[in-house]
């Protein structure tokens, strides 16, 4: 018998945060390998580098937390577009930005879901439900991801596999990945 969490609203913000960790550290190991110059080398996506494109989600990840969080960093959060010059800089702190939006999604309640959040912008204050700000963090970051992804198509190093941590099949390619974190089967379907 499958043990589904679907009856915990929480659940799917729980294993989307661990989804992005996982992603993301596939990614940045990829971005690891790149021969000199690729990293920064102009790309055609909406960001025009690699360099670029994974330090917007780092940046976007540290301005949609801090809302979450109650904080009014808002458009701070880009005043450096480019906070980490090398892969060996982003991926510890994407990594460490990852880790606190999973602890923040394990400590998720049923009633926190429709918390307003206040999202602070130049001039103005958007409120959303604490949900809906969870859901665009993480569609945001894997439609980025997907541009990193195929820009990692036109280089030396082949794009790594994103989308192996939902399905139980796929357990047999994630046991590194798990492994790498401290992280077994359990702890990815909590």
């Amino acid at each position: 018998m499958l043990v589904c969490g679907m009856s915990d609203p929480c659940y799917p913000f729980r294993r989307l945060a661990r989804n992005a960790l996982l992603a993301n550290a596939r990614l940045h190991a990829a971005c690891a390998a790149l021969r000199p110059g690729e990293w920064e080398a102009p790309r055609v996506s909406f960001f025009p580098s690699l360099k670029a494109t994974l330090n917007h989600i780092l940046i976007i990840d540290r301005f949609y937390v801090d809302a979450v969080q109650g904080g009014m960093l808002g458009p701070a959060a880009w005043a450096d577009p480019l906070p980490c010059a090398t892969v060996d800089d982003l991926a510890p702190a994407q990594g460490a930005m990852d880790r606190t939006v999973v602890t923040f999604c394990d400590g998720l309640a049923a009633v926190d879901l429709d918390r307003a959040v206040h999202i602070h912008r130049t001039g103005r204050v958007q409120t959303e439900t604490l949900a809906d700000t969870l859901m665009h963090v993480f569609l945001h970051d894997q439609h980025h991801r997907g541009q990193a992804h195929a820009m990692l198509s036109g280089t030396s190093v082949k794009p790594p596999q994103l989308d192996e941590f939902f399905m139980a099949d796929d357990a047999r390619f994630r046991g590194g990945d798990l492994a790498a974190l401290g992280w077994d089967e359990t702890a990815l379907r909590r």
